[in-house]
């Protein structure tokens, strides 16, 4: 769950498993690569 970022259309990024997106295995990972340029603030993502 993300806190600060703008996600307009990124349901993907911030979804419920089986829902708006796949499961992450065990010790798996996913990368996210986000543009935060001209964004002050405050921003963190936790589960």
């Amino acid at each position: 769950h993300w806190h600060g970022f703008f996600q307009k259309n990124t349901n993907s990024f911030d979804g419920t498993a089986f829902v708006t997106q796949c499961p992450i295995a065990p010790r798996g990972f996913v990368p996210y690569y986000l543009i935060t340029r001209l964004r002050l603030g405050t921003f963190w993502y936790h589960s």
